[in-house]
């Protein structure tokens, strides 16, 4: 068992800055140092009350001459003509009071940087009774994330923001899961904890079972501080839409692996039964448009008056007669919504018929276009369909479709996933969803049925167990209720403009300044227990995150079982 870390001294309280309860300033001495975001903690000493302990965390530090007086005395102190003395001193913002008695540190108390168990209390990671990695301090140590507060017991849901391609804001949200099905920290219930991550770019998220062979020994090492396992995730399922011109074979649309993909797809029967037609129509829209009423209406007499076909699972009867594909369905829903004594389109205008056949149409080409509803082709329809409970991480891939079919998919999935967590009317085993582009699905204007549920699951997931990971480029841009239930903010590198917008108020101006600066892998954590945002950094991925990255399988290669002879 390693040694308790002792705090060690770094400066004193200084008194020709004021020092106030929630700020004041240490003097720093010639042989220490202070960086942003170290904890510091100063005794104080209050009449009757006795020793009061201080904590916080560095916000700004600065350095100048003392006794200089014009900008240019500089050249004449590097010349040896200008005796002078140079200050470093830190901005201290405190965290913690311990009892909490709200006095200012007096001038010439010792300020010592938190080390071990001291540095746990200014940081409340000893009230964290289950506690999970969410990264390293810009010291190397552990920066910990209250479980309570991400699985619903008191809180939940993380936001992330940041600019696309360098706020690494999707591999940040792996990173967690990672630590939470990679650690003893859910228990009993880890193994039956899912996660849904919808891969939008690229195909970097396709190979999150296989280690990263280019995984550096000082990588390695920063797995080692957090206590996690090196490799890949242990259970991942790995769908991808059909490909084109694949001869009816339902064969997955992926360019970069051939093996361990399932292609996924809907039947009509599924469609007309489980009333996906809304997620048809998800572009955002004016609340007060008839389009939606329409749309539940046709949902509702399809149900209605659709029979499951005898002669095969994937489709079904209508007025007797089979509706073989989804293109013979929607035939009939133009039919009937253009009949004008048909009960399906009741009282609406001519015009909201015709706005909701254009959308049909729209709708309708690119689900056709994408393969994503299958009629009489549907060979064993079970097969390929999502299925989350095979594995505790499942990849959706969507980057191939076009937009109005991305629309579909999220919501089809995130749909029947809320419906079933829902049914198991309890919170436990979690699953935790991690979507990207979120200002795409809900957006602070408009209303759409992706919204509807991605704003249930905001508000109601935390009782079901369902927890939303989100990230987009621009917090003003999503819905704020989304923002306002997500129990922790993670930001990376952030656009200057954005950064000014009052979504990001909880970050001090300094932070703000940081924020537009921050390489790869560093993000600024905001968490209930802290409350400053800190800057943590977080581990290169242990698995790979492209086809070059991905460690040769022998079982994949014909020759591997040759090597060596």
């Amino acid at each position: 068992m390693e040694p308790e870390m002792a705090s060690e001294p770094v400066g004193l309280v200084i008194g020709t800055e004021d020092a106030t309860p929630l700020s004041f300033w240490v003097g720093v001495s010639p042989d220490a140092y202070l960086q942003l975001d170290d904890a510091v903690i100063v005794d104080t000493e209050v009449p009757g009350r006795g020793t009061v302990r201080i904590a916080g965390l560095v916000q700004e530090v600065r350095a100048r001459h003392e006794g200089a007086t014009f900008d240019t005395d500089v050249f004449l102190i590097d010349r040896g003509v200008l005796p002078v003395d140079t200050a470093v001193a830190a901005q201290v913002v405190a965290t913690r009071f311990e009892p909490e008695v709200f006095v200012p540190p007096m001038p010439g108390l010792p300020a010592l940087r938190a080390r071990g168990k001291d540095r746990d209390e200014a940081l409340y990671f000893d009230q964290m009774t289950r506690r999970v990695v969410g990264g390293l301090s810009r010291d190397g140590e552990p920066m910990f994330l209250d479980l309570d507060f991400l699985d619903g017991t008191r809180g939940a849901h993380v936001n992330i923001s940041g600019v696309s391609g360098v706020a690494t804001k999707t591999t940040y949200a792996m990173f967690l899961l990672y630590a939470l099905f990679h650690s003893p920290v859910l228990g009993g219930y880890r193994g039956n904890t899912k996660a849904i991550v919808f891969n939008v770019k690229g195909e970097d998220l396709m190979w999150l079972d296989t280690p990263n062979a280019r995984l550096t020994q000082a990588q390695r090492e920063d797995y080692e501080r957090l206590d996690l396992p090196v490799g890949p995730f242990e259970s991942v399922g790995l769908w991808a839409p059909p490909r084109g011109g694949a001869g009816g074979q339902a064969i997955p649309h992926v360019e970069s692996r051939s093996n361990g993909v399932t292609a996924y797809y809907w039947t009509v029967r599924e469609f007309v039964r489980e009333k996906y037609l809304r997620f048809l129509f998800a572009e955002a829209d004016d609340e007060r448009s008839q389009i939606a009423d329409l749309v539940a209406r046709v949902e509702s007499f399809l149900d209605r008056e659709c029979e499951d076909d005898p002669d095969h699972e994937a489709t079904v009867l209508h007025g007797g007669y089979p509706v073989r594909s989804f293109d013979e369905l929607c035939d009939a829903i133009r039919a009937n919504v253009e009949d004008d004594h048909s009960p399906w389109r009741g009282r609406l205008s001519d015009a909201t018929v015709a706005a909701f056949v254009r959308r049909l149409d729209s709708g309708r080409f690119r689900l056709d276009q994408n393969h994503l509803i299958w009629g009489r082709e549907a060979e064993d329809p079970r097969r390929h369909r999502i299925d989350w409970e095979a594995n505790q991480v499942t990849v959706v891939d969507i980057h191939n479709l076009h937009d109005r079919a991305k629309r579909f998919v999220t919501g089809v999935v995130i749909k029947r996933l809320f419906e079933h967590k829902e049914r198991m009317g309890r919170r436990e085993p979690l699953a935790f969803l991690v979507l990207d582009e979120l200002n795409r699905y809900a957006p602070r204007e408009g209303w759409s049925p992706i919204k509807e549920v991605l704003l249930d699951v905001a508000e109601r997931g935390r009782s079901l167990g369902m927890i939303l990971i989100g990230a987009e480029q621009t917090a003003s841009e999503v819905e704020r209720r989304v923002i306002a239930n997500s129990a922790f903010r993670v930001v990376g590198r952030l656009d200057t403009a954005e950064a000014q917008r009052s979504e990001y108020g909880f970050l001090p101006a300094v932070t703000r300044s940081r924020a537009s600066i921050l390489k790869p892998g560093s993000m600024i954590l905001q968490q209930p227990h802290i409350p400053i945002p800190v800057q943590i950094r977080f581990p290169f991925p242990s698995w790979a995150t492209r086809a070059d990255e991905a460690a040769p399988d022998a079982s994949t290669d014909p020759f591997g079982a040759f090597e060596g002879d």
